[in-house]
């Protein structure tokens, strides 16, 4: 129970980790007529959670294995293979910014030894302190199978973008929901299809996403971050 307890306070979309000031580039996807309506919103989750399920949740498997066999050097190697293949400024900004406040509050809260040694190597610029990869060490510490703290992640990616739209779009809580529903019962094919991926084998296939984030950086109005 202890253990259910903690992944849902993880997960938690108030987690204050500085999510609210992302919104995985629907912003753009808004101003660019791409989103317009709960359907083309239902599409755009899918889409990222697909995306980020074959970069970030892979990069998050390889370093919770690696917190539980007590290697390390493969957790910064799965750190440093995120970070190269996030192409854009913004995205690594969401990624470093996110990845050491999460590791600083996990450090207030509880006894996360490994943890410690990854935030002090992103104070020295050592590894970039991904934020998938803080998770994965995180809960493994905790004692969570990679397949929930895959789940963990996959949630708070849809999370963060529906709370984005929420503030973009006429949009209410009751569709923001129904669409995060929809999409739970997807996380476990998602688990199934990248679980036995190496590191290289990590990829963005959604260029038209990264298409949107590079837009966002060269808008001159907007409220998120990227």
């Amino acid at each position: 129970m202890v253990l259910l307890a903690r992944l849902l306070q993880f997960s938690d979309s108030t987690l204050p980790i500085g999510s609210f000031a992302f919104s995985q580039g629907l912003e753009s996807a808004l101003q660019t007529g791409r989103v317009s309506d709960t359907a083309s919103l239902g599409h755009y989750v899918e889409l990222l959670l697909r995306q980020s399920a074959h970069m970030d949740g892979i990069a998050l498997l390889h370093a919770h294995r690696a917190a539980l066999a007590g290697d390390y050097a493969a957790v910064c190697e799965a750190d440093h293979a995120l970070w190269e293949r996030r192409i854009g400024e913004e995205q690594q900004l969401m990624l470093a910014r996110m990845g050491r406040k999460f590791a600083e509050l996990s450090l207030k809260i509880g006894d996360f030894p490994l943890l410690a040694d990854w935030l002090t190597d992103i104070k020295t610029a050592s590894t970039p302190g991904c934020f998938p990869v803080g998770q994965a060490i995180a809960l493994a510490q905790m004692g969570a199978s990679e397949s929930d703290a895959f789940t963990v992640q996959h949630y708070g990616v849809a999370s963060m973008v529906l709370s984005a739209a929420l503030r973009l779009m006429r949009i209410d809580h009751l569709d923001t929901q129904r669409i995060l529903y929809a999409q739970q019962e997807k996380a476990a094919h998602h688990y199934h299809a990248v679980r036995d991926l190496d590191l290289e084998e990590m990829s963005g296939f959604a260029p038209v996403f990264d298409v949107l984030v590079a837009h966002h950086t060269k808008t001159h109005l907007r409220l998120f971050m990227n």
